[in-house]
């Protein structure tokens, strides 16, 4: 093979390795003799402060340390350029959408990054779903200065979503964003909502206390405060009665119209960035709040793990062998995590399984989220906002927290959940990847992802 396509093959393999593809592979990768690197620089501790969990119910942590990490496992890289992976190719643009995309341009690349194709279906749930419904409603929003609308037309709508899907993908996003993401109509259009102007808007609203509320929200205790996120629902509220219909319930398909309504004007007041800044610290609220795995049958780990366990290391057996299935699914915050251990834990004590099985068995809080690379050590994405990055040199990079030992709670049957929100709870040790306190045995990696196409490596090792 020459050198060029060799080091291509070598970027692709790393990708290969790192979704578990080719897995018995990738120990002799590990080992190849080809001038690979290792990316071990420690990134910078977020400077801020750790933000509150999510008012979902949450039990709190149990009094529990980080124990001895690992040393962390980076993917290798290939030394060559990610150009060839990286060529823009020129979108096919209907020609007949009103969104301003001129506008939001650095916004479209952050997306595209966000939602790179080989990366989109692992990142969707936190980082890549989120900023696309974010693109959506500040295009809208921004393009209310000149048209004076909050919401597009259903025809052009059908124009402007393609659009988008056009401009994406000719910066390497995925091609399937619409249903990976559930983009439909109603996420552009006025939906059911009786106000989709930016004069009847601001007729009704106190706008200036809406603004007030949400352009300098609060990335710490938002979650719990929901200062900004009550002053929306207030307006969501008040715009859907306009029509003299009676009162909608939250969360009624009227309400998350007006919702989406209210977005897009509080995103036509501000600057992009802030309003990028402000709808994904919404959006993570919710995010944070539940847990996005789904989780297979779990009568063979009862049958195994319930009752008086007669067999520690069967039951230890049958219980990783049912955690590495949700291993396999996506990356996760550290907050989801903390859902995903309380939910499968509650699941098995409703089957008999008294003991503590994630002490005996070791189960920490990255067990649940993607594996990464052939030693398989868990990651855990930051539980604050963050995107992806493009370098053309070291390829696509996210904040990744490889080190974190943190325990997975299991649900006391004494004690019922606390909400997170309650002050008086005392959480002690919390995930590290969003940890700016200085001793705590923590660093926030970047992994250098390298991206390709299956059947582009394919190719190359059948030129080999």
């Amino acid at each position: 093979m020459a050198p060029t396509g060799r080091l291509l093959a070598v970027a692709a393999l790393s990708v290969l390795c790192l979704q578990g593809l080719l897995r018995d592979s990738c120990a002799a990768f590990a080992q190849s003799p080809l001038p690979l690197h290792r990316i071990v620089h420690a990134g910078e501790n977020d400077g801020g402060l750790m933000p509150e969990l999510p008012p979902s119910g949450l039990m709190p942590m149990p009094e529990l340390s980080p124990s001895g990490s690992p040393k962390p496992f980076v993917p290798f890289l290939a030394p060559a350029p990610l150009a060839p992976f990286f060529n823009n190719s020129t979108p096919k643009l209907s020609g007949k959408c009103t969104l301003n995309f001129t506008a939001v341009d650095k916004l479209m690349t952050t997306t595209a990054v966000d939602c790179f194709t080989s990366f989109a279906p692992y990142l969707a749930n936190v980082i890549c779903c989120p900023q696309l419904q974010a693109t959506l409603t500040i295009l809208i929003g921004q393009s209310s200065k000149q048209t004076g609308s909050l919401a597009l037309d259903p025809t052009v709508a059908n124009y402007c979503l393609s659009d988008v899907q056009e401009l994406l993908l000719s910066q390497g996003a995925s091609d399937n964003l619409h249903s990976l993401c559930s983009v439909h109509l109603s996420n552009v259009t006025e939906g059911s909502c009786p106000v989709s102007t930016v004069d009847a808007f601001e007729s009704v609203i106190d706008s200036s206390k809406l603004l007030e509320a949400c352009q300098k929200i609060d990335p710490v205790n938002e979650c719990c405060s929901q200062t900004c996120q009550s002053a929306i629902n207030e307006a969501a509220q008040k715009i859907s009665s306009k029509d003299g219909g009676s009162t909608s319930y939250s969360g009624s398909p009227k309400i998350d119209s007006c919702r989406n309504v209210v977005l897009r004007w509080l995103s036509s007041r501000l600057d992009p960035p802030s309003a990028k800044q402000m709808l994904r610290q919404i959006s993570n609220c919710n995010v944070n709040g539940v847990c996005p795995l789904s989780f297979p049958d779990t009568s063979k780990v009862a049958k195994e793990c319930g009752g008086t366990i007669k067999n520690s290391t069967t039951c230890c057996k049958a219980m990783l062998s049912y955690v590495a299935h949700l291993q396999k699914q996506s990356f996760i915050t550290n907050l989801q995590a903390l859902n995903c251990a309380s939910f499968l834990g509650a699941k098995l004590q409703k089957m008999n399984v008294s003991t503590n099985v994630y002490s005996s068995c070791q189960i920490t809080l990255k067990d649940f989220s993607l594996q990464v690379g052939s030693q398989e050590s868990g990651c855990l994405l930051p539980s604050m906002p963050s995107d992806a990055s493009f370098d053309r040199m070291s390829g696509i990079s996210f904040t990744c927290d490889l080190n974190d030992n943190i325990a997975a709670p299991w649900p006391s049957s004494t004690q019922a959940p606390s909400s997170s929100c309650n002050k008086s709870v005392n959480i002690p040790e919390r995930p590290a990847a969003t940890s700016a306190q200085n001793g705590v045995n923590h660093k926030n990696l970047k992994l250098r992802l390298l991206a390709s196409l299956v059947s582009f490596v394919l190719v190359l090792l059948v030129q080999a």
